[in-house]
């Protein structure tokens, strides 16, 4: 690892001392996730830096790790699987404390599986939706006839330009945001304002944490834009979507031309997760996923 993981590492206390994740903590994870190669969507510095007051992510370290301590709306504490070396150790350590482990992945949940003392169970609201790129950029054959026939119907009514996500399109891009949030506030989701904020913050942001976008301009204003990153070698991941939700088929138009015009060179889109709400999971299922990538709760039995 290169001196400058070292000097960040070095500033992360010994457990159980914590400090809050910060902005300068990039390096630290960019390399940790260069060598671990994640497929869960979770697992980027941007998407743990937007959502870090949202569940007061803190860092602490046990031998080589790095664990991520985290809170869930409810308040819960829970940690994601440790980053570096020494993980098992790590992972042992929060268990042993009566700390949840969330968003492991197969390969924890193999390892903590046979064991009486621990419980790992499937968190399917969690599970990620992967698909392959390619068939989301040309939605071609019959079983993206709907969507296609969605973007046709708005490519067809209104005049309309894409463009890659830029500073020019900040401003345009927060009131879109303002009035998405406007039209749901009446719902009663926990999560709503965090949403909102991490995704104000990626919209001011995006060059520093390395998000690309696209933004879709009807009459010269912003009416959709969506970000996002390489997840992995192989995957990009789409953190945010958004668009006028009375402009029928952007939506479908926006996921299109994030998939055909960004991160051309992944094979796999990684669009996350449904949080079990039933119309997203519609939604999601009906993009004809190649994969739901599981995500296990591990914690101590009783």
């Amino acid at each position: 690892m290169s001196t400058r993981y070292e000097d960040i590492f070095s500033t992360i206390p010994d457990h159980p001392e914590s400090r809050p994740l910060e902005l300068g903590d990039k390096a630290l994870f960019d390399a940790l996730f260069a060598e671990l190669q994640p497929r869960i969507s979770e697992f980027t510095f941007a998407n743990l830096y937007l959502f870090r007051r949202a569940h007061d992510y803190r860092l602490s370290r046990i031998g080589g790790a790095v664990v991520v301590q985290g809170k869930r709306y409810t308040g819960e504490r829970f940690f994601f699987p440790p980053f570096g070396a020494d993980t098992g150790q790590a992972a042992e350590t929060f268990l042993h404390e009566g700390v949840t482990m969330a968003a492991a992945d197969q390969h924890f949940a193999d390892g903590f599986g046979a064991r009486p003392d621990i419980e790992v169970v499937e968190d399917r609201d969690s599970f990620d939706y992967l698909y392959l790129r390619s068939a989301l950029a040309d939605l071609s054959g019959n079983r993206y006839h709907k969507k296609k026939n969605r973007v046709n119907y708005f490519v067809n009514r209104h005049e309309h330009t894409v463009e890659p996500y830029g500073t020019q399109h900040r401003e345009g891009c927060l009131a879109l945001l303002d009035e998405w949030r406007r039209v749901r506030e009446k719902m009663e989701s926990p999560s709503l304002a965090e949403e909102a904020m991490a995704a104000a913050e990626a919209l001011e942001l995006a060059d520093v944490l390395g998000l690309q976008g696209i933004v879709v301009l009807v009459g010269g204003a912003v009416k959709g834009f969506v970000l996002g990153e390489k997840l992995n070698d192989d995957t990009s991941v789409c953190h945010f979507e958004k668009a006028d939700q009375f402009l029928e088929g952007l939506y479908q138009l926006i996921d299109r031309e994030f998939c055909r015009l960004l991160f051309t060179e992944c094979t796999y889109v990684n669009r996350e997760q449904d949080l079990g709400e039933p119309n997203l999971r519609e939604a999601k299922l009906s993009y004809h996923p190649v994969e739901l990538v599981k995500k296990f709760i591990i914690r101590k039995a009783g």
